[in-house]
């Protein structure tokens, strides 16, 4: 049963990629490669907050044309572009809603390889300022070498204070539970 869902799961993801390619080489043509992403980045957030979206486009029984009402909807209430509006339109009519995740993760790496984007996971105890945010990235910025920053951050309130920055392979801890988990494994060492 794992292996078949493993299968299922590497479709999904070639179909899914396939897609983001053709909607990246869509939106670079039409000089609309930054809307396109950002409205990925607002489609990520819906399906995020209401899977039942998704489950309502890729359910076999409703209607197409309740799901292009809805669709339209959708669309005018996040302020799709049209290319955005005319490719979920194509999912829908394609019954490809379904892959729909794995088109928003797809898209979401070829961006970050055409625009030389690094992403970095930002976990905090607590929620960061604009501000405090930019300066990270800009830190971050010139760490990597990488000529755009993409943070997405997450709360996690047992680091108690400070936050964890993770990019690549690499990771960065500069929280209070890193800290003493760091003392913690000095001092077991010492008395060792």
């Amino acid at each position: 049963m794992q292996r078949k869902q493993t299968v299922m799961q590497a479709g999904a993801d070639v179909v899914g990629a396939s897609y983001a390619i053709a909607l990246v080489q869509l939106a670079s043509e039409s000089d609309e490669l930054e809307k396109v992403h950002q409205d990925m980045d607002a489609l990520a957030s819906v399906l995020a907050e209401n899977a039942d979206v998704k489950d309502y486009f890729s359910n076999p029984v409703v209607p197409e044309e309740d799901k292009r009402e809805l669709l339209e909807k959708l669309s005018k209430d996040t302020g799709f572009s049209q290319n955005t509006q005319n490719f979920l339109g194509l999912l829908v009519q394609a019954r490809r809603f379904d892959v729909v995740d794995e088109i928003v993760t797809a898209f979401e790496n070829e961006y970050c390889k055409i625009t030389d984007t690094q992403v970095a996971t930002l976990t905090s105890a607590v929620k960061l300022e604009q501000e405090q945010q930019f300066l990270i990235a800009k830190k971050l910025q010139e760490l990597t070498g990488s000529k755009n920053i993409k943070l997405k951050p997450q709360i996690d309130e047992s680091l108690i204070a400070g936050f964890i920055v993770e990019y690549g392979s690499s990771q960065i801890d500069l929280s209070v539970k890193g800290q003493l988990n760091k003392i913690s494994n000095e001092l077991v060492e010492a008395a060792v």
